[in-house]
């Protein structure tokens, strides 16, 4: 018979065996790094790009080619690792992904495909708007197809009905052909020569058959897609083939008669913001008024760019008429931007620049960009023409916040210390919310203060302890002599009045490289001359209380960081 104990124990370690085994088998599960490539074609370089997050990755090792057969077969770039592939298969890649040290692999199987050299057909077409081109590729028994356009990808068949103006290109099992097609498409015209008109003698008047990838015929010969109609007027008609779409026609009787009439609108007009221009048509027998914007006045007030044309019938018997063009100034809507802080170490281009012009900055340069690297007010006069504007922006620049509470602090019990958060600039706060310029310290414990601008946030804690005030010294755990002018020392704290000090430090195999009687001198963390290794040191101090005359030996250990 098995005692109960014996039993009890013998269940008790299969359990701890048992778990061991669960909790090893679950920490050696490996972990995947994903990664995925930008082609699949034949002689393509094929660049793979790791998808999960590398900040924590230290090193890589691809291997593009399982077993590799050539040194290029491999990579140790961690971004845009390459390979070319000379011969269509299905290889496997495999990732090794250091992180700390830990090796995780991943593998995966890619296929490599040759192109097909297809012909999508012309390589410019043009097709009517709102009309619609079927492009065509091979049809490959088992093949996938996947159309490119735009930013636009579009899984189908060997068949696409393209409708957009763009390049198409097609990618069969993947690999992108080097073919491809580029859509244009012409706008229906809206072809209108005007209603047949009865012109004064002398009269000039341009019909307009303008439109996009067209060609013209007039009725008098003419392939222009304006002509002037005038003389002995009659009919004129033109024929308008736009590409893609076919032919437009329309026709116009312009007929003259009666004496010549003088009649002008004045000359083209520049208009500055915020401008409008009154146009007035009104000339001697006037009876009627027929304005290109609708208006059948006299007057017409302007406020935009524009061509703007009127028809002045003379005493009911004919018509003259006259165009004038108003534009508006490019200083429209001038802006510098908005008022702005920057960090220092940085700057600002400012850009007035609207063409040939006259600029005028704040200190007298006349260039059209202003580059700015200091706080101030900037203001800028662009001249264009006869048209003025003028703009101004304040700039501050900020310096990075660095607070700093000072070196951990030994205080005598009932003492307070006032802590005072240095470089924190106008925004910080405490532990505890709170936002007083000096904080008091009478317990102990950490006390920290994060302090942050535009440029940056910054935080620094600070541990106070309070003892009775007898002849104790005080040594840090840890220091970093890295020049920083933190922490760049070891050496001790101390409340009293000290005699026969010494100071020793050992390395962790027992060998001794440091020595002083001053407590003002530190170690700096050199060995020889040169930079001790990071690590733990052991040290050893002895001193007297003068005040008593009392013996003291401490020891402890000191963390070498950088």
């Amino acid at each position: 018979m098995v005692p109960m104990f014996s039993r009890f124990r013998t269940h008790h370690i299969f359990l701890i065996f048992f778990l061991v085994a669960v909790s090893f088998s679950a920490a050696a599960k490996p972990r995947l790094t994903n990664f995925t490539w930008n082609t699949t074609c034949l002689n393509d370089s094929v660049t793979f790009i790791i998808t999960d997050d590398t900040a924590g990755i230290d090193s890589v090792k691809w291997y593009f080619v399982s077993p590799p057969l050539r040194p290029e077969d491999s990579s140790s770039r961690i971004t845009d690792a390459r390979h070319l592939y000379a011969l269509p298969g299905t290889y496997t890649v495999t990732l090794k992904a250091y992180r700390n040290g830990v090796e995780d692999i991943t593998t995966q199987a890619i296929t490599i495909v040759p192109r097909q050299n297809i012909d999508l057909g012309p390589q410019n077409i043009t097709i009517c708007e709102n009309a619609a081109l079927t492009l065509t590729a091979p049809a490959i028994p088992g093949a996938t197809y996947t159309w490119y356009y735009l930013e636009d990808t579009v899984d189908g068949t060997n068949t696409f009905t393209a409708t957009e103006m763009a390049t198409y290109h097609v990618a069969i099992n993947g690999c992108r052909e080097i073919d491809s097609v580029n859509l244009f498409t012409s706008p229906i015209p809206d072809l209108d020569l005007g209603p047949d008109r009865t012109l004064c003698t002398g009269e000039l008047l341009t019909l307009d058959a303008t439109a996009q990838n067209a060609t013209y015929v007039w009725s008098t010969g003419e392939t222009s897609p304006t002509i002037v109609a005038s003389g002995a007027g009659g009919t004129y008609s033109v024929v308008a083939t736009v590409e893609g779409c076919g032919d437009y026609t329309d026709q116009v009787t312009i007929n003259f008669t009666g004496p010549p009439h003088p009649f002008n609108l004045g000359n083209d007009t520049l208009l500055c913001p915020g401008e409008s221009v009154i146009l007035d048509a009104a000339t001697a027998g006037a009876t009627g008024y027929q304005w290109n914007t609708g208006s059948i006045n006299s007057r017409i007030n302007v406020r935009n760019n524009g061509t703007y044309s009127v028809f002045v019938n003379i005493n009911n018997i004919c018509s003259v008429v006259d165009t004038i063009e108003v534009r508006y100034s490019r200083l429209r809507d001038f802006s510098l931007g908005n008022d702005t802080t920057l960090c220092q170490g940085s700057f600002l281009v400012l850009s007035a620049d609207h063409g040939t012009g006259i600029y005028r900055w704040q200190d007298g340069s006349d260039q059209a960009t202003y580059y700015v690297d200091s706080t101030g007010y900037y203001s800028v006069r662009v001249q264009i023409g006869r048209c003025v504007e003028t703009d101004t922006i304040r700039v501050n620049f900020q310096d990075s916040v660095r607070v700093y509470l000072g070196e951990d602090t030994v205080m005598c019990t009932g003492e307070t210390l006032m802590l005072r958060p240095m470089n924190a600039g106008m925004q910080y706060k405490w532990q505890d919310s709170s936002s007083v310029n000096v904080f008091p310290v009478t317990q102990r414990g950490w006390y920290a203060v994060v302090a942050e601008n535009v440029c940056n946030r910054s935080v620094d804690s600070i541990r106070v302890s309070f003892t009775p005030c007898d002849c104790e010294m005080y040594f840090p755990t840890g220091f970093s002599p890295n020049g920083d002018g933190y922490n760049d020392y070891f050496r001790p704290k101390y409340r009293c009045n000290i005699g026969n000090y010494k100071l020793s430090i050992y390395n962790r195999v027992g060998n001794f490289i440091f020595h002083t009687s001053d407590p003002q001198v530190a170690w700096t963390g050199q060995v020889n001359g040169k930079p001790a290794s990071i690590g733990t040191y052991v040290w050893v101090a002895e001193y007297v209380d003068l005040s008593n005359l009392k013996y003291y030996r401490k020891t402890g250990t000191i963390t070498l960081i950088r």
